[in-house]
């Protein structure tokens, strides 16, 4: 059977992926691999915050609580999804990285994902 480290090394070899992290809500690094000088506890502790806006903003609007975002940034674009109520995924992607492909196989796996932790 896998563990969540087998899908973080999948996932992370993936062409564009910088960085892959499986966090806690409360921004505690759960298994990580990052590269191109990115920090990956650094970037953990910058995540919940970020959700729980994301939170209030789906709330605001009457379309429930956060599932997953995609932000694009100059440098690359990030994809930050709900595991479990209390893990977290980030992966940060490159710029002109296609995301398509992974995002709907990260749809499609979410619940086994989610299942290994």
């Amino acid at each position: 059977m896998p563990t969540i480290r087998d899908v973080v090394q999948v996932l992370a070899r993936h062409d564009g992926v910088d960085a892959v992290i499986v966090l806690g809500r409360d921004g505690l690094t759960i298994d990580a691999t990052a590269r191109n000088g990115m920090d990956p506890e650094g970037l953990a502790a910058l995540i919940p915050p970020v959700v729980a806006a994301c939170d209030k903003l789906g709330g605001a609007a009457r379309r429930g609580g956060f599932g997953t975002a995609i932000m694009e940034f100059g440098g690359g674009t990030a994809l930050v999804a709900e595991l479990t109520r209390d893990a977290l995924l980030a992966i940060f992607f490159r710029a002109g990285t296609n995301i398509g492909g992974l995002l709907y196989e990260f749809k499609r796996h979410r619940s086994a994902i989610a299942g290994l932790l």
